[in-house]
């Protein structure tokens, strides 16, 4: 029968047994509790030192929200070649000019929304300038408002159209984005597509090429193109310099700028991205800071190839209205100063008895490069009055006076229907510039010389687009102008006027 173990005295005191237990315990275990006391005592002294009303404020601090920027940690700048999703609040009134805008999240809703929203043809929208846009706040796709792919009014379109988009997509330049004026055929897959352009151009193209894809509902949410779409946005935010300006600024550098900003402009219109809005909001600024000052001392005037060189040009002067009018109607301040000194200057290159509208001078026939003006006649196309004419319909919209340039916009228009697309190589007919804009503008007139122009732009532009080889989709880059931009410039070019009757809304003329 086992002994039972011997009971320590009561008597025994604390100090005393603590130290006989202590004794015969192993050194490690000695030392933990040693540790375990030392521990407790200072945190006894710590917590007692603070003053109950200290303590109650502690807590409740760690009861209240955190502030914003222990939620998210994040570099003061973004990468500036990453398109991320965005949360969309309320993009129409002004925010910080920050870039941490690129690493906001976007509603689920809005990434997964779908892209076949159908258009409807009855509904109108004031805001002239933005691509795919059907009226409706920025950024809120849907219902009609910045519409995003469109079952088309004229069925015979959806293949060109779509044809040409496929073409520039498989052209572009994977990694970096941008479209490559003279190295695209670096891409092709059979045969070399020929018709290269200038290197120069490079910016302004990949502008164009984005907007065709906008121009067709296409963004960097949403629809087949819209990876191609995200990466030429993330060239364009690329190479934005300090000042604003899209590329290098040197030659004719602002017909880039200006175009990338319409390019931008248009897809946060129909987006919302917060991430857009600064690079916009530069933009806009370097376009309103680089308009020349008006002679008389009062006022503006337009623009021409490098910022307030005291030169003007109806053909830069166009392209810069219709980028400021898409920012200012994607909720981007523009001064009505600078629309004033655009038709101020339109004005100035009206001839009163034709209508005519001159580049440099009034009422003179568009300028022509070098060499020329023999194989494209200047007497074959009315370009610059059609740059006038849109431009005089943006401006309205702009300013709230549609009705200012209804008679000059009849004018123009009598004069384009004169000069109707016409493929034609043998005798210099070909001008795509014109075209685009001439389709453009005589929309916005409407009625017969609408229907006129409709009718012979559908048979030069559709009969003529290319069907075989790796050229499929494309157009072949001839014309004035053709030689500059190559065949990037002419397929976006002709893509854009098969997408003129939902690409902007009318302002003038009938339905």
């Amino acid at each position: 029968m086992p002994t039972a173990p011997a009971r320590v005295p009561h008597e025994t005191d604390f100090d005393a047994l603590l130290y006989e237990r202590l004794r015969k315990t192993p050194w490690f275990l000695t030392s933990l509790v040693v540790h375990a006391i030392a521990f407790l005592v200072l945190a006894n002294v710590e917590f007692s030192s603070i003053p109950p009303e200290e303590a109650k404020r502690v807590e409740a601090t760690l009861d209240a929200a955190p502030p914003d920027e222990l939620v998210e940690i994040k570099p003061p700048e973004p990468v500036p070649d990453e398109i991320e999703p965005e949360r969309i609040d309320d993009v129409t009134v002004d925010v910080p000019e920050t870039d941490d805008d690129a690493t906001e999240q976007d509603n689920a809703s809005e990434d997964d929304a779908s892209s076949d929203t159908v258009f409807d043809a009855s509904q109108s929208n004031t805001a002239i300038g933005l691509g795919g846009g059907l009226g409706g706040p920025p950024g809120r796709g849907g219902g009609g408002a910045f519409a995003r792919r469109f079952q088309r009014p004229d069925d015979e379109l959806n293949g060109p159209t779509e044809a040409g988009l496929d073409w520039l997509a498989r052209h572009q330049v994977p990694e970096d984005g941008y479209w490559d004026a003279d190295g695209y055929s670096e891409f092709c897959d059979g045969n070399l597509c020929d018709g290269k352009g200038y290197p120069a151009y490079d910016a302004g193209v990949t502008g164009l090429a984005l907007l065709a894809f906008l121009g067709a509902g296409h963004t960097h949410r949403s629809g087949r193109f819209k990876d191609n779409v995200a990466t030429g946005i993330r060239f364009l935010r690329r190479i934005q310099d300090p000042e604003g300006c899209f590329g290098v600024q040197s030659g004719h550098f602002m017909y880039s700028h200006a175009i990338c900003t319409l390019a931008m402009a248009e897809a946060y219109g129909m987006t919302g991205s917060p991430m857009l809005r600064r690079p916009v909001v530069k933009a806009t600024a370097f376009l309103e800071r680089a308009q020349n000052p008006n002679p008389s001392g009062t006022g503006k005037l337009a623009w021409r190839y490098s910022p307030q060189s005291g030169e003007n040009d109806t053909s830069v002067t166009g392209w810069v209205v219709m980028a400021l009018k898409s920012a200012q109607a994607a909720g981007i301040q523009v001064s009505p100063s600078a629309f004033e000194g655009a038709a101020a200057w339109l004005d100035r290159m009206t001839d009163d008895a034709t209508g005519r509208v001159g580049y440099v001078q009034p009422g003179v026939s568009p300028v022509r490069a070098d060499g020329r003006d023999e194989r494209w006649p200047r007497a074959k196309s009315e370009a610059v009055t059609a740059v006038a004419m849109l431009s005089r319909a943006f401006i309205g919209s702009a300013l709230g006076d549609e009705s200012r340039h209804a008679a000059a916009m009849r004018r123009g228009a009598r004069l384009c229907v004169e000069r109707l697309p016409r493929w034609n190589e043998n005798d210099g007919s070909i001008d795509h510039y014109y075209w685009y804009y001439g389709t453009l503008a005589l929309f916005q007139v409407g009625g017969n010389d609408w229907r006129r122009w409709n009718k012979a732009m559908k048979r030069a532009i559709i009969d003529h687009q290319c069907i075989d080889g790796c050229e499929r989709g494309s157009w072949p880059p001839l014309g004035p102008w053709g030689a500059d931009g190559g065949r990037v410039y002419s397929t976006a070019l002709m893509t854009m006027c098969l997408e003129v009757y939902y690409r902007y809304p009318r302002v003038f003329g009938t339905r």
